[in-house]
This record gives C-alpha cells, sequence and structure tokens, in this order.
C-alpha cells in the first residue's frame, strides 16, 4: 500500500510513496495543470526498481497555495522539506515542464541531496511573457475550461489525440479539476523563470528528454538544455509535451535504464 503524508505545518503539501522499502528513491515531479496522478502510466514499472514519491507542487492536487508570490527557489524548497519530512537524505529526481525547470534548480542548489536528475519536455526559459501574460488573464477571467482543449492539443500528437481519446481523458480532469489561482500562481513562477545561468555549473548526471513534437517546450528547447549542461544525455522520442503519457513504455524504460546506471 502506497504511504500518503502531508508535510505540516509551514508547508501543507501533499505527497505519496510507493514502492519497496529497501529500493532507491526516485522524487517524481508534475507538470503545470496537472497532480501526482500523472505519473500513473510509469508507477508499475518504476516500482520494481524505485521507491517512488510523488507529490503535488503547490497549488495543484492536494497541496496548499500560499498567499505569497513564489518562483522556482520556493518550488525547488517545497522538494527539499517533502524529503526531509519524509526521512529521505538522498534521492534521483524526475521532472516534467514545470517539473523539470524545479529539477534545474535542484541539480543546481541542492546537488548533494541527489543522485541522478532526468529532465522531460522543459526549457530553462519558457516563453515569450506575453502568451503567459494572456494565459493568465484568460483563466482569471473564465476559468480552466476556457483553456483546456487549447492545452491538450499542445500536450498531444494529432494521431494520439485522435486514436486514443479515452486514453488522456484523465489529463483532461486533472486540468479542469486545478484551482485557478493555483495555475495562475505557478504560470507567473514559470513565466518569471530564466535558469539558463545556472546549466553550465549543474554537475550531475542529467537525461534530457524532449518530444519531436512537442509545441510547447520543442525539441530544439530540450537539446539546448542538454548541451548546457555539462556531460548531460539527449533523447527525443516521438510524442508532444506530456510524453509519458503518450509514449509510457518507451518514457519508463528511459528513465529506468538512465537512473540505474548510478
Amino acid at each position: 500500500m502506497p504511504t500518503e503524508r502531508k508535510v505540516e505545518p509551514t508547508r501543507k503539501l501533499h505527497y505519496v510513496i510507493d514502492g519497496p522499502a529497501d529500493k532507491p528513491v526516485l522524487v517524481m515531479s508534475n507538470s503545470l495543470g496537472t497532480t501526482l496522478d500523472m505519473w500513473a502510466p510509469q508507477m508499475p514499472a518504476l516500482t520494481a526498481h524505485f521507491r517512488v514519491l510523488r507529490y503535488d507542487t503547490r497549488g495543484h492536487g492536494r497541496s496548499a497555495l500560499p498567499s505569497a508570490l513564489f518562483g522556482m527557489h520556493e518550488l525547488a524548497g517545497d522538494v527539499i522539506a517533502i524529503m526531509d519530512h519524509a526521512g529521505i537524505d538522498r534521492a534521483h529526481f524526475c521532472g516534467l515542464s514545470m517539473g523539470g525547470m524545479t529539477g534545474m534548480y535542484l541539480a543546481r542548489h541542492h546537488a548533494e541531496r541527489f543522485g541522478r536528475f532526468v529532465l522531460a519536455n522543459t526549457a530553462a526559459l519558457i516563453g515569450p511573457e506575453s502568451v503567459w501574460n494572456t494565459r493568465i488573464e484568460t483563466v482569471r477571467r473564465d476559468g480552466m475550461a476556457a483553456i483546456v482543449n487549447g492545452v491538450l492539443a499542445r500536450w498531444f500528437t494529432d494521431h494520439y489525440q485522435l486514436t486514443r481519446r479515452d486514453e488522456y481523458e484523465p489529463v483532461r480532469r486533472m486540468l479542469e479539476a486545478t484551482s485557478v489561482e493555483g495555475y495562475t500562481a505557478n504560470c507567473v513562477a514559470v513565466r518569471d523563470a530564466d535558469l539558463r545561468g545556472l546549466l553550465p555549473d549543474i554537475e550531475a548526471p542529467v537525461l534530457v528528454i524532449a518530444g519531436e513534437q512537442d509545441q510547447a517546450t520543442t525539441a530544439a528547447q530540450g537539446l539546448e538544455v542538454a548541451r548546457s549542461i555539462p556531460g548531460a544525455e539527449y533523447l527525443a522520442l516521438s510524442a508532444a509535451h506530456l510524453s509519458n503519457w503518450e509514449l509510457p513504455e518507451a518514457f519508463g524504460n528511459a528513465v529506468i535504464g538512465f537512473l540505474r546506471q548510478g
């Protein structure tokens, strides 16, 4: 049975731990607009090799949204707080999109707490600012329903949307259920983050996974992240933004193969 807990009292963060207690720990960080359930397609394979800690990023799922503004420093600090609360000294890390940006910050500023990093479908600067501002304004005015179809169109390839609709309905439900306040606050955090200057100083082993048809964080952006981190590996999958959902087996195999090297 999974272990489910909340970090209290200063940070109300929801996390779940699955897998054997004697396996290495892997922390999973979700994308903007999803919850820890976004990793469901990988869980059977991952828990055969790791003790997996998934959490809801602040303002998502069952994690509270603080009243103060926040950025990548705070999002990374949440991961450290969760690990401390769970009694985990060291772990591997896998994050997608916003979760990947969180991973970049952790790799640069908290490397001593981690082994290997997988940064998936992400970029060190996701813009332009005007696009974020328009999205924030739209969601605040009209709610999450106003953007869900457009987000899904960017997150999945046309073929996947046409042929596997039932498979991605859980993603639609996650987006629709995300609070306006939580979503827009994290949009601001991503909009204002420019992590390009951190990448050359990352010394941890890193795998960057990109989607060849990703419209949100392009394969070119992923390749630029990999080239900026000394020794980083790069893998492009034939998928769009949520590559872990569209190609669950290929994504899981890539993560497991890379993490088990160290």
